[in-house]
């Protein structure tokens, strides 16, 4: 007989057999259920930041679609164009850091931490 095989499966663990699997499935199903469930109340929330001290706001939706983006008149400089985009560009940016990390954190709470590679 092999070295570290004793009869009852790898490394003894014969005896951890039907009970536990089954045990072990059905909270994984479980917490399948719970994730698409969160995925889909995610993906109804809505997440907004600003940048440029509220002159450009961005609003995004959970499944990271921008959704609208308004400007302050104010903000609008024919001469500063750049300025403008780049305020677009971190108010979108933030918006859906804020909607990743509330993904996250949610996440988390159904898989206790895991890491799942979601």
């Amino acid at each position: 007989m092999a070295k570290g095989f004793n009869g009852r499966g790898f490394g003894g663990m014969g005896g951890m057999g039907g009970g536990m699997n089954m045990n072990m499935v059905k909270q994984v199903q479980k917490m399948q259920q719970e994730m698409a469930k969160m995925q889909e109340e995610l993906g109804a929330k809505t997440y907004s930041a600003a940048a440029g001290g509220g002159v450009v706001t961005a609003e995004v939706n959970g499944r990271h679609q921008l959704l609208s983006v308004t400007i302050d008149p104010e903000a609008v400089d024919p001469q500063d164009v750049e300025m403008l985009q780049d305020m677009v560009v971190a108010a979108v940016n933030e918006a859906m850091r804020t909607a990743e990390a509330d993904a996250a954190d949610s996440m988390g709470r159904i898989t206790g931490g895991l890491n799942l590679g979601l």
